[in-house]
């Protein structure tokens, strides 16, 4: 590694430090501006961990300059408060995207890799094209843009945060949906996380279609649902 590379990868840490301290959302954006980067993306996941449903990743291109009032991360905010800003970001954004990734392509390549080509589909689809990307952690599959991965990124960026509410408010949307299509499983108010309610269900009603056949509570679900089948045992 070289001495210029050594001394970014510092400075990076330095600006983390600070963004931790100050709970400033815009350090990592205004100092790639300084460096002449004039589109800056964010990028985050939503629905890795749930048992249910598809995980959708959203990639954010602000304006320069702007300041969104009391952004924070989707968690942090009610779900009146993300509808809010998910239409502020939407009408103010340079660019949004969003990919959405079925339960069966979960299953295929494993959730973390579906995730990390997820992300990278999210920025390649940006029009226009960012020059730089912030990501929420992990190193993104097949992006060939400049990018800073930053732990726990949607509290320390304004572009990830904002990325983060348009992820979350269309995957909360998706749940709903399929609440109404598969109302034994409460999807509406866990969203598909795997809560005592929804482990419950899903042992009660075994899977359905969006579940994650490859999880290890719809694993277990399957299996006692195909014994009680292989000897006639009925729930009813």
């Amino acid at each position: 590694m070289n001495a210029q590379n050594t001394k970014k990868i510092s400075h990076f840490k330095k600006l983390k430090r600070k963004s931790d301290n100050l709970n400033n959302l815009y350090v990592f954006e205004e100092h790639l501006q300084r460096e002449c980067f004039s589109l800056i993306a964010g990028v985050d996941e939503v629905g890795r961990g749930c048992l249910a449903g598809p995980l959708v990743t959203s990639a954010v291109i602000l304006p320069k300059g702007i300041f969104l009032p009391n952004l924070r991360e989707s968690k942090q905010l009610s779900p009146k408060k993300r509808a809010e800003f998910f239409g502020e970001i939407k009408k103010l954004a340079i660019a949004v995207s969003i990919v959405i990734v079925k339960p069966e392509e979960i299953d295929k390549f494993g959730v973390h890799k579906a995730n990390l080509k997820a992300l990278a589909q999210a920025l390649l689809k940006l029009e226009p094209q960012p020059d730089y990307c912030l990501v929420d952690g992990f190193t993104p599959i097949g992006l060939n843009k400049p990018f800073l991965a930053i732990k726990k990124g949607d509290t320390k960026s304004a572009s990830i945060a904002a990325a983060s509410i348009i992820a979350k408010v269309t995957r909360d949307e998706i749940m709903i949906d399929y609440h109404n299509k598969y109302p034994n499983y409460g999807f509406a108010k866990h969203k598909g996380y795997g809560t005592k309610e929804h482990l419950r269900n899903l042992m009660n009603f075994g899977p359905c279609d969006i579940h994650r056949k490859s999880f290890a509570p719809v694993k277990k679900a399957l299996v006692e649902f195909k014994q009680e089948e292989l000897f006639g045992i009925s729930r009813q």
